[in-house]
């Protein structure tokens, strides 16, 4: 049971660490970008699903998804912070 919550937030800073450097300006600190991350697994996979689009497994396929969303939600962040 540990090892999955481990795993989820190594996929989630790992995720959210990468959604920073492809958003110029969108890293918060660590914490909040493992936050965004673990936010954003779940963003991606419900748009992947949305739009009928199947990464794949594992954990390689798990982070792509995860920074697809963190992207998202970094980019209605910044629209947020914005305004």
């Amino acid at each position: 049971m540990s090892h999955g919550i481990i795993v989820w937030l190594i996929i989630g800073a790992v995720a959210g660490w990468l959604a920073g450097v492809l958003v110029k300006g969108g890293g918060f600190g660590l914490l909040v970008d493992i936050l965004v991350g673990i936010v954003g697994a779940f963003i991606g996979g419900w748009l992947a699903g949305l739009l009928g689009i199947g990464i794949g497994g594992g954990i390689a396929a798990s982070i792509v998804t995860a920074t697809i969303g963190a992207v998202v939600l970094l980019l209605i962040l910044r629209l947020v912070r914005r305004a």
